[in-house]
């Protein structure tokens, strides 16, 4: 039997297939898009405080709409709801394109039409966090995330050496352009999945939207293993993730280097992380999933101070690239626990602030680090950030790894 078995299982489920090909085309032109800002913001204003607010108006939108985004994800069709978001989120790209190409673009503008589509994205991605268990049986969850974060992080590469190409030659304006495009797939593949009746129906609107947050709060704070598991991923996405928002600054700043640095940067964590994502999808069973995923958070800290520590180019391309490998380790750990152990009718709420810490925690590093860069330089405050993070991941092995090793078996441990 190949041991790639797992894979092709999964991908053979009509809905899946037909979702990850579209998302895969979609991402790609995301990436596009991301590092495209990245560089016209770098090009605008050559200040890390812009490139800090930047990602920070793109990421952060989701702490206050995300929880609102989960409430509706638990009572409407999530299909719906994406087909929706993403219809929004091309129109920002056309007219990213239309502005950059015009040669009109200001730093304001562009800061205001990033804002816009993270407001979209944050009510956009509990849904799709959470309609993944709808495409796969229960036992290719854990594959089926994975093979989400390979299809990501394939964007990861592809989409910025495709983007770093494009502005080379034809002008930053084209990236938009691309991305708008993209959205097609990704729309079509979306009006093909057909789910079951009982699938498109989701909580019943019994109570407010509001009531129905502060449920999914309550429910993760009393959660022994998701609350701790959502901490430390806070602790990671505050602390060390930034890292990524803000390498267009260390590529000029740090190592000297143009796009092209930028592309190679980015992508390398894209070629780490796909190796992870192949071996965790590659292997269906979930024994150990628990130890793997606290090793990997304190993984990718490691690697960050490792990456600050240099402005050898080379060496700091070897850094990401195991720090892709950790990030992805982290992340496909952290949905799959959750998605093992949280109850059907919390799945909407409760994954919708995995998305908060997810896009959010970025955001809020970014600025705080892209800020403190102003006086200190970027390695100085990231390093310093890594270092807390570190503080935390260690707290919590020594405190709470049995409760998060025990959310393997797909059942809550007792509640306390």
């Amino acid at each position: 039997m190949s041991r790639f078995d797992s894979i092709t299982r999964a991908l053979r489920h009509r809905n899946y297939g037909i979702y990850t090909a579209g998302n895969a085309v979609s991402l790609i032109g995301t990436w596009m898009q991301r590092i495209a800002v990245g560089w016209l913001t770098w090009k605008l204003t050559e200040s890390g405080a812009w490139l800090g607010a930047v990602a920070f108006a793109d990421l952060f939108p989701s702490v206050f709409i995300g929880p609102i985004g989960g409430a509706v994800a638990d009572r409407i069709s999530r299909l719906k709801v994406i087909a929706v978001s993403q219809s929004l989120a091309a129109l920002q790209s056309v007219a990213l394109f239309v502005l950059t190409w015009t040669d009109v673009i200001t730093i304001e503008i562009l800061f205001a039409l990033v804002l816009v589509n993270g407001i979209v994205m944050g009510f956009n991605q509990p849904s799709r966090l959470a309609l993944v268990p709808s495409l796969v049986p229960r036992a290719e969850l854990s594959t089926a995330v994975a093979i989400n974060a390979i299809i990501f992080n394939l964007a990861r590469f592809l989409g910025p050496a495709l983007a770093g190409l494009l502005i080379v030659w034809l002008g930053v304006a084209s990236a938009f352009a691309a991305n708008a495009l993209t959205f097609i797939a990704f729309l079509l593949a979306l009006a093909k999945i057909r789910l079951p009746a009982d699938e498109v129906r989701h909580q019943a609107a019994g109570r407010s939207i509001f009531g129905d947050v502060g449920e999914g709060v309550r429910y993760v704070a009393r959660h022994p293993g998701i609350g701790p598991l959502l901490l430390l991923s806070l602790a990671v996405s505050v602390g060390v993730r930034p890292f990524v928002e803000l390498l267009p600054g260390f590529a000029a700043e740090v190592f000297g280097r143009g796009a092209d640095g930028l592309a190679m940067l980015s992508s390398t964590i894209g070629i780490g992380a796909i190796v992870s994502g192949i071996w965790l999808a590659q292997r269906p069973e979930t024994r150990g999933l628990g130890r793997f995923t606290l090793l990997a958070f304190g993984f990718v800290t490691v690697s960050i101070l490792g990456f600050v520590a240099t402005d050898v180019f080379w060496l700091g391309l070897a850094a990401v690239a195991l720090a892709g490998v950790a990030m992805v380790m982290s992340g496909v750990g952290t949905q799959t626990l959750i998605q093992l152990t949280v109850e059907p009718d919390m799945r909407g709420r409760v994954m919708s602030l995995y998305g908060i810490i997810f896009r959010g925690g970025p955001a809020a590093g970014a600025l705080v680090i892209g800020a403190l860069s102003e006086l200190f330089g970027l390695r100085w405050p990231t390093a310093g950030a890594a270092l807390l993070t570190l503080a935390v991941w260690a707290w919590i092995w020594r405190r709470r790894r049995q409760d998060i090793f025990a959310m393997e078996a797909g059942e809550a441990p007792p509640a306390r």
